[in-house]
């Protein structure tokens, strides 16, 4: 049974989510972990997070966890670099939103953050290494290029990164941003079933069916 942990990381309020599923096989002593946006920004949240993620593993003996990034804004990235080296395994994202994770200093220079970003591993989803089970990766650009949802029909939930929001969705003023491909992903994803669960980059929960009503 999927099992999802949401933390609020970062000077941005974004949600970052750690979800532990199933085993793909029937060995009982494996498991997947998805680390969704790794946006810790500071050692405490940090060991928050790596506090979380060593209870979950420390029963099993066959972890197999995937980072992965649902945009490529550095908000949902301040923890990048220390979690791919505390992992080992490098971030997923889609490919048209590698170049802006790799370019961070402009992003920080937009925003007036005075801090020096770290470069960190990266690779495009499609290089995802374990199968992950059920899970449909749906692109959605708009807010970004890249940005992408993850979406599991069988439990009825969707990861919809700042794509989607509670009574909102993403900004389209930022490089990269394009309002008229953002309506048409908002349509693809408001035509789900209405029961499906939404977990969004910032905010609360909420569902497609609620969202529907202000379409």
């Amino acid at each position: 049974m999927m099992k999802i942990k949401q933390f609020i990381f970062g000077p941005f309020q974004t949600n970052c989510y750690v979800v532990s599923l199933p085993p793909i096989s029937d060995d009982p002593s494996s498991m997947s972990i998805l680390l969704i946006d790794p946006a810790c920004s500071n050692e405490w949240e940090q060991q928050q997070l790596l506090q979380y993620i060593s209870d979950l593993q420390s029963p099993i003996s066959d972890v197999r966890l995937s980072i992965v990034a649902t945009h490529g804004h550095l908000d949902h990235l301040w923890g990048a670099k220390w979690a791919t080296e505390q992992w080992n395994t490098p971030v997923l994202m889609h490919e048209a939103d590698i170049p802006y994770a790799q370019a961070m200093q402009q992003q920080y220079e937009l925003f007036g953050i005075r801090r020096q970003p770290s470069a960190f591993s990266i690779q495009p989803i499609s290089h995802l290494q374990s199968p992950i089970s059920n899970v449909k990766w749906l692109h959605t650009p708009g807010h970004t290029p890249g940005s992408v949802c993850l979406y599991f029909p069988e439990e009825k939930v969707l990861f919809s990164g700042d794509t989607l929001f509670q009574m909102g969705y993403g900004r389209t003023d930022l490089p990269g941003g394009n309002y008229g491909q953002l309506l048409d992903s908002l349509e693809c994803l408001l035509a789900l079933p209405k029961d499906v669960t939404v977990y969004p980059g910032h905010g609360d929960f909420t569902t497609i069916g609620a969202e529907s009503r202000w379409r």
